[in-house]
């Protein structure tokens, strides 16, 4: 579904990307996981056009690097950044009407109105406070309502930076189980990036782990999660003899 060949990326002229390969496939949750700075949040810029950027990226075969970032967003490609980045002064509601203009056109159709009971299927807490100012929400709600915003895309492939980023630990635990459930529902292929080694991994089917700018390890998420390095490195050493 999306090939990466040698892609190298850049913040002027320091290099962040030292040319990686990746491939996600249809149906599938593949996350990237790695330490901070790695490389994690510019690889997802990169798929995106944001940054500049050299190598090879693939949407079914077709190219991307020469599209603009809105150009890829209208081929499926949705984008949730780390941090949420809601519009806090729009209600629920609003905010997930501003979700669908780029694939709705305007307002009011039938589709529309599905696609917000669709949302309020995975997020009933939305439809609680779909009334609520965006600031007023928790930050487990916020996180819920980018990702439905993104939903009202109709997305093909959802890229979820960080998505427990500032959540308690019960809260990531649900927002984990709500994206496998979305993944499961709508065959939704969702790429992933988490410092949270462990639940990335429990939620995935592939995993890609980044070192430096560079793919330091790639498999199954479980071959991934019973390997002894990647245990010590991102699970902790407590891991690995619990392991053994």
């Amino acid at each position: 579904m999306l090939q990466i060949r040698d892609l190298h990326a850049y913040y002027g002229a320091i290099e962040a990307l030292s040319g990686i390969d990746l491939d996600v496939h249809d149906g599938q949750i593949c996350c990237i996981i790695g330490s901070n700075g790695a490389g994690k949040t510019t690889t997802m810029k990169s798929i995106s056009g944001v940054l500049q950027r050299t190598g090879s990226i693939k949407w079914h075969g077709k190219e991307l690097m020469e599209l603009s970032t809105r150009q890829i967003a209208k081929k499926g490609i949705i984008h949730v950044a780390e941090g949420r980045h809601i519009f806090p002064g729009l209600t629920v509601y609003e905010n997930l009407e501003i979700g669908a203009v780029s694939w709705h056109g305007f307002f009011g159709r039938q589709s529309y109105a599905e696609d917000v009971e669709l949302v309020y299927s995975v997020f009933p807490r939305l439809k609680e406070r779909r009334n609520q100012l965006g600031w007023s929400l928790s930050g487990g709600e916020q996180q819920m309502l980018a990702i439905g915003r993104a939903l009202m895309a109709r997305p093909k492939l959802l890229m979820l930076d960080e998505p427990s980023m500032g959540l308690a630990p019960l809260v990531i635990e649900e927002m984990f189980a709500k994206i496998v459930e979305i993944n499961k529902q709508r065959n939704l292929t969702i790429l992933l990036n988490e410092q949270n080694a462990r639940i990335a991994l429990q939620a995935s089917h592939y995993a890609y782990v980044i070192e430096h700018g560079r793919i330091a390890f790639h498999g199954s998420a479980r071959e991934l999660e019973s390997d002894s390095r990647i245990l010590e490195a991102y699970l902790g050493k407590f891991a690995v003899q619990k392991e053994a």
